[in-house]
């Protein structure tokens, strides 16, 4: 179980250790972005005297950014409708969900440091984004009209979870889109492709200079 954390001093550590930038396919948004991964998981932890999960929150990752690009390049996906975001790390996909039209953004995540980071980054980007701190993957989309998620199938356990989380989305009648960069355990006989990008990455992330990323379409 991991302390409570106090939310403006949260707010000062990640300031502290990021700076805001654009992500590299997304130049219209800002968000506070870290440059080295490891060092900053290492504070993150010193911060809470816990073990935590890796500050996600921190990096513009290509499932993302293909997927809030596409939100911008396609506004009529989301204009004037109800939008979850989730597992939302730095909030770059809600930011850009909120900017197109939305008529109201959710962000979902689990991590504290995450919750906190969306929160400055939707001030740096004058965007309107409710948040959930908690896990809802065994619930639903609370009525959403539009799902979306960039970079979940990083791993089985992962995925177990997620999958039936979007699949009871798209059965309530909800659009559901995610945005993935070849990860192992995408489904992809699940989805149906509706756009691919080649995203400029940190090789300290992902040992590549350009993930090639595609957005799918639950059917």
């Amino acid at each position: 179980m991991h302390p409570p954390a106090n939310p403006a001093l949260t707010l000062d550590f990640i300031r502290a250790h990021t700076r805001l930038a654009a992500p590299s396919a997304v130049p219209e948004l800002l968000l506070h972005l870290a440059e080295e991964p490891i060092e900053l998981w290492e504070r993150t932890e010193q911060e809470r005297g816990d073990q935590l999960p890796p500050p996600f929150w921190a990096f513009a990752w290509a499932g993302g950014q293909a997927l809030a690009r596409y939100v911008l390049d396609h506004p009529d996906l989301v204009r004037d409708r109800g939008v979850c975001d989730l597992a939302a790390g730095s909030g770059l996909v809600a930011i850009a969900a909120a900017r197109a039209g939305a008529s109201s953004v959710t962000a979902i995540e689990v991590d504290p440091f995450a919750a906190a980071a969306i929160t400055i980054n939707t001030a740096a980007n004058d965007a309107a984004v409710e948040i959930t701190l908690g896990d809802v993957l065994d619930g639903d989309a609370g009525g959403a009209d539009v799902v979306l998620a960039g970079d979940v199938f990083y791993s089985r356990s992962m995925t177990e979870r997620v999958l039936p989380f979007l699949q009871r989305a798209r059965d309530g009648g909800a659009r559901v889109l995610v945005g993935d960069p070849g990860r192992a355990y995408l489904p992809r006989g699940r989805f149906t492709a509706v756009a691919t990008y080649d995203i400029p990455v940190t090789q300290a992330l992902e040992s590549a200079e350009i993930k090639v990323t595609t957005v799918w379409e639950l059917p």
